[in-house]
């Protein structure tokens, strides 16, 4: 898949669901909209962007486009 957003850099986004770790891809708005509704909705820790670690070869954040516009 591609990003929703290829002007945008894509970001690596890792998720902490129970004794899971998701890490995804996701463009720079689609991922700063997902942590904001995560966090308030779930425990603010649980999930994060990690700069400086490239999202290369993870897929990517599934229904991404649904965080474009929140």
């Amino acid at each position: 898949m591609t990003s929703p957003r290829p002007h945008e850099p894509d970001l690596h986004l890792s998720i902490h669901l129970h004794d899971l770790r998701l890490d995804y891809a996701a463009c720079h708005t689609a991922a700063h909209h997902f942590l904001h509704e995560w966090r308030a909705h779930h425990h603010p820790d649980a999930a994060t962007i990690l700069p400086g670690r490239p999202p290369t070869g993870l897929p990517r954040l599934p229904n991404e486009r649904l965080y474009l516009h929140s």
